[in-house]
């Protein structure tokens, strides 16, 4: 009899572990498309190495991210900009912003009879951008590509549709290149863009591009890279034309001495003259009191690993890699975390 307990025990004990590995701990999240290609890649590698943690990412931007952590709905948020004084006051908890990869935002563009990189000036794409440079002959894109024969034709202005941290960065910068920008639009997820056509994320932005002559718009690095998409050099802060890559991006990252301890900072147009003008930080957002003990504890080792293990597979996926002094900082601040 006790002999059938035992094996009945050990059965029982067998099909729960089995039960367990079949059920993993699910966490939810949502957020940025600016890093979803790396959080896929992330999220996927941790799970097979960590079986009994699944995490569940909804790419839908970075509103809609924040909507979701303020609304309770998910277990973190991701953001390409940090949340505002505003949006962290509506939060019912604390929020803790965790620096994960450094990207960058193009200009790609469709122009008839243009196969070479253009140079777009600060004043170009701010110009543009508020309709006030309406042709692509303007001076001011003419004088920064001499020798382009560039057609008197109407720009066609391409923006995000949908609220996107791709904007936040866009406009961030816009507002940093131009006062006019930052006193008439400012920076945001979303903006009242002055004028244009509306694309839903980088595949809706660059369709439209493709498929309208003498057209501009903005995307991000990777979907250019991954899409063999063309784009062009943007003016930095030192006056230099610089085309987006790693190096320029890790540039821009390390013209900042001081990061913040909370993390919250923009790094488009950076000083320094091979910085790439128009990179950013991208931020997980996680509450810092999870009273769920598991899934505080996953997300906590999740974090430790995406700043060491995790960051190997950033150049591959065209990401700059976290400056070692902000992945001390943030290791540090995990303890944060209750």
């Amino acid at each position: 009899m006790r002999k059938t307990l035992v094996v009945l025990f050990l059965l029982f004990a067998g099909a729960a572990t089995a039960g367990a590995q079949s059920n993993p701990m699910l966490l939810n999240a949502a957020g940025a498309t600016f890093p979803y290609p790396i959080y896929s890649k992330w999220f996927d590698v941790y799970h097979t190495a960590h079986p009994n943690i699944q995490i569940n990412y909804q790419s839908i931007g970075s509103g809609g991210g924040i909507r979701q952590l303020l609304a309770g709905t998910v277990d973190f948020g991701a953001s390409d900009g940090p949340m505002s004084d505003d949006q962290l006051a509506q939060a019912k908890f604390k929020i803790l912003h965790f620096p994960t990869v450094l990207g960058a935002v193009i200009p790609t563009y469709n122009v008839s009879g243009v196969s070479t990189d253009l140079n777009f000036t600060q004043k170009a794409l701010a110009g543009i951008y508020l309709g006030t440079i309406t042709k692509w002959n303007d001076p001011e894109i003419t004088k920064a590509n001499p020798g382009v024969k560039l057609p008197g034709e109407d720009i066609v202005v391409v923006h995000r549709s949908d609220g996107s941290g791709t904007s936040y960065i866009f406009t961030d910068f816009l507002s940093k290149a131009s006062d006019d920008w930052k006193n008439k639009v400012g920076k945001g997820t979303s903006v009242n863009w002055p004028v244009g056509l509306g694309g839903k994320g980088n595949e809706g932005v660059s369709g439209l591009v493709k498929q309208t002559p003498n057209s501009i718009g903005y995307i991000e690095l990777i979907y250019a890279v991954q899409n063999s998409i063309p784009y062009g050099k943007v003016q930095n802060a030192a006056g230099k034309f610089v085309k987006a890559d790693l190096a320029g991006v890790t540039a821009a990252a390390a013209s900042m001495k001081d990061m913040p301890e909370d993390f919250r900072v923009s790094i488009t147009n950076a000083p320094g003259a091979t910085s790439y003008p128009i990179s950013s930080f991208t931020w997980l957002l996680i509450p810092a009191q999870i009273s769920d003990a598991g899934k505080r504890d996953a997300i906590k080792d999740f974090l430790k690993w995406m700043l060491m293990d995790g960051q190997k597979f950033n150049e591959g996926l065209f990401y700059a890699q976290l400056p070692k002094s902000v992945v001390t900082k943030e290791t540090k601040a995990i303890s944060l975390i209750q």
